[in-house]
């Protein structure tokens, strides 16, 4: 299902892949799962780039963001058409808070605010920004690189 977004990259929610009807049931289920993907991925590459240089926190997060993004660049744009374009309410509800959270995570991973700092989310928003300045996703249809497990267990020994 992943790879079947990564490689269409049209912002279209794949309920068309044999199965994920069925596993998930509805968009929002199948929303939320691809969210929670981007967000464990972007975590965890947060965590590396602070690994390889504790002293720059904003240049991590910022890498970080696109990094997951050339590697996750369907559930990407997923992400974005139905933040921008919600299915219905309850869509849009969740969207905003997913987008919240997640800002004000970039903003406390980059060291400018506490995870109670109200302005949190416009700090990760302004982050999330610089980050999507510098990334150009990769042309649709284009191979992707996909680092298998051996070579992110390889990075993180090195590390």
């Amino acid at each position: 299902m992943i790879a079947s977004a990564d490689l269409r990259r049209d912002g279209r929610l794949p309920m068309d892949v044999d199965g994920v009807e069925d596993a998930f049931g509805s968009e929002l289920d199948l929303l939320g799962a691809l969210q929670l993907r981007w967000h464990t991925r972007l975590a965890g590459r947060i965590e590396r780039e602070l690994m390889n240089d504790p002293m720059d926190l904003e240049r991590a997060v910022v890498a970080a963001w696109r990094a997951t993004a050339d590697e996750l660049p369907g559930v990407r744009a997923i992400v974005d058409a139905h933040r921008a374009h919600p299915l219905d309410d309850e869509m849009a509800a969740a969207m905003a808070r997913a987008e919240t959270k997640e800002r004000a995570f970039l903003a406390v991973m980059a060291g400018r605010a506490s995870a109670y700092d109200a302005g949190a989310a416009g700090v990760g928003a302004r982050l999330e920004a610089t980050a999507r300045e510098g990334w150009t996703p990769a042309p649709v249809g284009a191979e992707l690189e996909r680092p298998t497990l051996l070579h992110r267990l390889r990075a993180a020994l090195a590390a």
